[in-house]
């Protein structure tokens, strides 16, 4: 609230008290929470600019992008069926499937919760360590070796275009000549 405004009462009816009154239009009373906000209070809602602009909502809602775990979709009728003629009763075959989707989920999640994040530590360390290597040590080793070898790079530049592609050259020539004509008897 700003300085200077009139602050303002608000009595909020939680609907608990005991005397119900009702109203002679016979209208029920507009509870504060259903409300829609008024002009002036439209104008005091702050967003942060974090919430709008977030890399986290993406991730909660789709979660495999790229489709890489597509064939773990796996449901009950994929893991058990039943032919027409052998069947078992309607009851076990509700609570084997209620049992399969609840194990199956509450496995994953008590799974994902004791390995989850150990996995990820392990895995963003080594992708670390993986890629100062290969910035610091490797990329600066290959520049350094291309700059070491620039005269062998030249030298191969020069077999190539004094012996490889004349005879490559003259060779597809003279085998351009040729051509082949299939003929069903």
């Amino acid at each position: 609230m700003m300085k200077g405004e009139d602050s303002e009462e608000v009595e909020i009816d939680l609907g608990d008290s005991s005397d119900h009154e009702e109203f002679d239009n016979g209208e029920e009373p507009q509870t504060l929470w259903r409300a829609p906000p008024a002009l002036e209070d439209e104008e005091n809602i702050h967003t942060s600019t974090l919430v709008e602009i977030s890399d986290t909502k993406p991730l909660l809602n789709v979660r495999d992008p790229r489709g890489i775990n597509d064939c773990l979709k796996v449901t009950f009728e994929d893991v058990i069926a039943e032919p027409v003629s052998v069947r078992s009763g309607d009851r076990v075959w509700i609570w084997s499937n209620a049992l399969f989707e609840v194990s199956r989920v509450w496995v994953y999640r008590i799974v994902t919760v004791l390995l989850a994040i150990p996995t990820s530590i392990i895995s963003g360390l080594l992708f670390a360590l993986l890629s100062c290597f290969h910035i610091w040590v490797i990329g600066p080793w290959i520049k350094c070796m291309f700059i070491g070898t620039h005269w062998l790079q030249s030298l191969w530049n020069i077999v190539l275009d004094i012996i490889v592609r004349p005879l490559l050259t003259s060779a597809g020539r003279c085998c351009g000549g040729f051509s082949i004509h299939l003929a069903k008897e």
